[in-house]
């Protein structure tokens, strides 16, 4: 009998759905598409939350009134459905005044706080961690926090994945599904008559709301929907197993809990705003990868009923099932992340990386600092070639190429260096069919000791595919730069030339002005890469 108020509230939402739509449109509180992250066309009504708070209501007082037609003996509204339904009604209005005048979201979470302690006040709240040996009773400063914290994360979760047609509805409804069941195993009759109305009502709603919709959630009923979840959630856990408690919720819940968490740390990590809306969320990054609106909601259903499913693994408590569901869900999570390429979390791995192999960049940096020490007493081309392939090598590097702004004598005897220009030396450790063929290049300018510019110097990779365990600020950084400007400016004063009869002497520098110039420029910026 019970099953009746499933059907129900299933007739009644589909007959209000129809009668806010259709009046919506009459009077042209239909919503246009106003910005980029808005995947419909045409102006549709957002008000599809009115439909399922009436729903609510009405299966509340029908199964009080009449509660024999519904397989009980008493439903009481002044107990469970009304400390439920009390603040979700502050929600739903919140909810459809931001439809009409977008509310800030500074108010939007203190009125979500609001009915959050509301409900903490009417006894549903997390009053314990099953988890916790001895189960142990937490006072209501570690209670109520814990509460406002479920709350508005999964109140706020499911507006956030209410960006396709039918999305947000039917990852609900998966997930309230799963909540009746728990109700069943735990024999709570007021919980698994709440759920099934909410169900029911998301069931009528979602026949006007799946691709292509003709009536959306709005605020007022994505807010709704995830306040009554949060709220069943927490309600129903009273009477469960410890692992259905704890566990069954989060899991069944993935998909928008997943979602909100992604979305609060991509924006903390891009140093973004962190209720600034994008289009960065799970549904907009597979619509990007050429999938159809139909196609993502139909596959997001499918990831939705794989975490309620793997939450119903839990029903039968034990470590070894909650342990297995965790690896499964992790590694799940782990690949779809990949699959998305979400650029703050690759970035996020490859500071992971770095951080791990710190020893190596410390390494690197100490090899950087002795090769400036050992330039200062630097006095010849060979010994300068030497002391910089000896600190580069390691590091990864494949050579590194001089810029003089006052090039070189006609007659410059080269030692270890190529010619590339008559202002442009180049030295390869290894022999590279082409010093071009290097994929990767650093510059940064050389100065005298009076302050003028010298040039400049170029760091070469050809293999970029090998991380760089580095800083390359600690080759400006760190006397490195002055140290190597004022090697070269030494050398650059003395540079060998060959005689006619081929022996090698050292004669003054050739004047600046009787040099031939190869376009080289005469600033050079601090540091320049390329590839």
């Amino acid at each position: 009998m019970q099953f009746l108020v499933f059907i129900a509230a299933l007739l009644l939402s589909a007959l209000f759905t129809r009668m806010v739509r259709d009046y919506a449109n009459r009077h042209g509180w239909a919503t246009p598409p106003a910005s980029d992250r808005h995947v419909h066309t045409r102006p549709i009504p957002r008000l599809g939350g009115v439909a399922i708070f009436l729903t609510l209501w009405c299966i509340a007082l029908l199964a009080h009134w009449v509660p024999e037609h519904f397989g009980m003996s008493e439903f009481p509204l002044s107990q469970l459905p009304v400390k439920i339904l009390g603040p979700a009604t502050i929600i739903f209005l919140l909810g459809l005044v931001d439809d009409f005048c977008n509310v800030s979201a500074y108010i939007k979470f203190s009125v979500q706080t609001l009915a959050a302690v509301m409900l903490y006040a009417n006894g549903i709240g997390i009053s314990q961690l099953t988890i916790l040996a001895g189960h142990p009773h937490l006072t209501w400063l570690v209670g109520l926090p814990l509460t406002i914290l479920w709350v508005l994360w999964i109140t706020n979760a499911f507006n956030l994945i209410d960006g396709l047609d039918g999305l947000a509805a039917g990852s609900a409804l998966l997930s309230t599904l799963v909540t009746c069941v728990v109700a069943m195993v735990g024999h709570n009759e007021v919980v698994l008559i709440l759920t099934l109305a909410l169900a029911g009502a998301i069931t009528g709603f979602l026949r006007y709301n799946f691709n292509p919709a003709s009536i959306f959630l709005g605020d007022c009923g994505s807010l709704l929907i995830g306040f009554l979840i949060s709220a069943i959630a927490i309600a129903g856990s009273h009477k469960s197993p410890t692992m259905v408690a704890v566990a069954i919720p989060i899991v069944s819940l993935g998909l928008p809990i997943l979602d909100v968490t992604f979305a609060v740390l991509r924006r903390f990590l891009s140093y973004k705003r962190l209720f600034a809306p994008d289009r960065e969320h799970i549904h907009h990054k597979l619509l990007g990868r050429g999938i159809s609106h139909r196609q993502t909601v139909l596959l997001l259903y499918s990831v939705s009923a794989c975490f309620c499913l793997f939450s119903l693994l839990l029903l039968n408590p034990g470590g070894a099932a909650l342990a297995a569901v965790l690896v499964v869900v992790g590694i799940g999570v782990l690949f779809g992340v990949q699959q998305l390429k979400y650029h703050e979390f690759l970035e996020l791995g490859r500071v992971a990386s770095r951080t791990l192999n710190q020893r190596h960049a410390i390494a690197n940096g100490i090899s950087v600092r002795r090769a400036a020490d050992s330039l200062e007493s630097c006095n010849g081309l060979s010994q300068f070639c030497q002391i910089l392939r000896d600190c580069l090598e390691p590091i990864g590097f494949d050579g590194f190429g001089l810029y003089l702004s006052t090039g070189l004598p006609a007659n410059a005897e080269l030692g270890p260096f190529k010619m590339v220009s008559r202002s442009k030396v180049q030295y390869f450790w290894d022999q590279l069919p082409e010093p071009s063929d290097a994929n990767w290049s650093l510059t940064f300018g050389l100065t005298k000791r009076n302050g003028k510019s010298l040039g400049g110097f170029t760091l070469y990779r050809k293999n970029i595919a090998s991380p760089l365990w580095i800083d390359l600020d600690v080759f400006t950084t760190t006397g490195f730069s002055n140290a190597l400007g004022a090697c070269v400016e030494n050398i650059q004063i003395a540079w060998p030339i060959v005689a006619e009869e081929g022996k090698t002497q050292k004669p003054a520098y050739e004047p600046a002005g009787t040099t031939i110039r190869s376009g080289f420029p005469h600033s050079i910026p601090a540091v320049r890469t390329s590839s």
